[in-house]
């Protein structure tokens, strides 16, 4: 079919892929002059009513799903007896072709990858569409990072009464398919859940848990199988993101979280926990968050029976005598300090002192909600030479764009320190419980020099936003730091 004009306006260029329905070629979009994706039904599957309909209902569920993680599909139609849909072409490559070709990737990026993923199911879920063939085949990494969702061809409405045959609760891919599609029961958001907890599992590992040698040996472990610990093939994974993992494929569709956005948070957690520890390679700064509880004292050796262990008697000053030497030595401290002129705030500790933030991600709520997601940690590395990047921007018509940094457990913040080389932009903070709204304004605006500090006033939270107001060009942020 290549060279062929299809309805008169898309040009097949090049096969890029083929599948057990369909193929997909690059095309060029004659009218628009832009190159597109042109998803073409099998010849022999043109007669099946049921095949018809699946493909037809792909082009619907995605036509109403407008996000910047789901590819977009732009049109369908009907060629010499042959259904087509077309999509927006993605100019990168598939998340399985990147994991074959890199193997187990960063925690960082596949924490990155699987959030993004997670964002756009949540949206079809939101919109009543559960995918069912979740799986790094049917995700696309473009030239920037951004992942994106494709080929919805087994998708399901979530309050389904189309007539079709339940023979497509069995479809999908062995390697990702969730314990009750397996066993064509009904499925819902948390089956596609259980199947990105495999991707997720997969970008971590190099491999999916179960394989076998056919569709049923594989489902049966699906059904009956433990899932191993992914902390046996990367002993760097957190006990958190272990035990994320490990949710995500519960059996049982109860035990995982409750919503694909349950699963998002647990995600920013730990992303969250990621950038800190990547900053704590990189600098000794105080951290805000509670250090680990000192390990329990080894137990005491066996006593004699019947015979109670007495705590050890310490010779040294009487204790009346220790309290009053304390008292004076206290009086002296704060008599020194007031005297120095550093008042008492030196001895409560009440001054300020460095919080870690990590950067969590960006955020673009007025434009196509991506704003380089995959410069994002960069911007809290401890690094001034690397940075997060904006879009270039001729004219800035929006409220803003901005990055959201967290901590882990809500802090209040006294100050917040922006460096960036691009000097010239206008900026305020906000503060919020959650990374994705709900942000309040808690600082003054000021144009951003080479390293501006502003002053926070609005309570403690979890999540702080960098938000640009004004800009001519691109802004970087170079580096956020706080203080409490």
């Amino acid at each position: 079919m290549i060279g062929q004009l299809i309805a008169g306006r898309y040009e097949l260029q090049e096969l890029v892929g083929t599948g057990g329905m369909s193929s997909v070629y690059r095309a060029r979009d004659a009218v628009l002059e832009r190159a597109v994706a042109v998803k073409v039904l099998h010849e022999h599957f043109s007669d099946d009513p049921e095949y018809v309909e699946r493909f037809e209902r792909e082009a619907r569920a995605i036509a109403r799903l407008n996000h910047p993680n789901i590819v977009t599909v732009i049109d369908r139609g009907e060629f010499d007896g042959r259904e087509f849909i077309v999509f927006e072409h993605v100019s990168g490559d598939t998340l399985k072709a990147l994991v074959d070709r890199e193997g187990p990737l960063a925690v960082p990026q596949a924490l990155a990858i699987t959030h993004q993923v997670a964002r756009g199911l949540a949206f079809a879920h939101e919109h009543g569409v559960v995918h069912r063939d979740v799986k790094p085949h049917n995700i696309l990494i473009d030239e920037e990072g951004a992942a994106k969702v494709t080929d919805f061809g087994i998708a399901r409405s979530l309050e389904s009464t189309e007539g079709l045959t339940e023979t497509g609760a069995l479809l999908g891919t062995s390697e990702y398919i969730a314990p009750e599609q397996a066993s064509g029961r009904p499925v819902d958001e948390r089956s596609d859940q259980y199947s990105l907890g495999i991707v997720l599992y997969e970008l971590l590992a190099g491999r999916p848990p179960f394989t076998g040698d056919s569709f049923m040996a594989v489902a049966m472990k699906h059904l009956q199988e433990p899932v191993p610990s992914v902390r046996e093939h990367r002993p760097d994974v957190t006990p958190r993101l272990d035990a994320i993992v490990g949710r995500a494929l519960a059996k049982r569709p109860q035990d995982r979280f409750s919503s694909t956005e349950a699963m998002m948070a647990a995600l920013e957690a730990a992303i969250a926990d990621e950038a800190v520890a990547h900053a704590g390679l990189n600098g000794a700064t105080q951290m805000t968050e509670p250090a680990a509880a000192p390990p329990l004292p080894p137990p005491l050796g066996p006593l004699a029976e019947g015979r109670e262990r007495r705590p050890s008697r310490r010779h040294g000053l009487p204790l009346p005598l220790v309290v009053v030497l304390l008292a004076i030595g206290t009086l002296a401290l704060v008599l020194a300090l007031l005297v120095a002129g550093g008042g008492t705030k030196s001895l409560t500790g009440s001054g300020a002192s460095s919080v870690r933030l990590a950067a969590v991600s960006d955020y673009d709520p007025d434009g196509d909600s991506r704003e380089h997601p995959e410069a994002v940690p960069l911007a809290a590395d401890r690094d001034q030479a690397t940075f997060w990047t904006t879009e270039r921007y001729s004219s800035f018509s929006k409220p803003g764009v901005g990055i959201v940094l967290g901590t882990s457990r809500p802090v209040e913040l006294s100050e917040l320190t922006v460096t960036s080389d691009t000097p010239g932009f206008t900026a305020e903070i906000k503060g919020s419980d959650s990374a994705t709204g709900g942000f309040k304004t808690i600082s003054d605006e000021q144009t951003i020099e080479q390293s501006t500090t502003f002053d926070l006033q609005g309570g403690s939270y979890r999540y702080y936003l960098v938000w640009i107001t004004d800009l001519n060009g691109r802004a970087h942020i170079n580096e956020v730091r706080a203080k409490s």
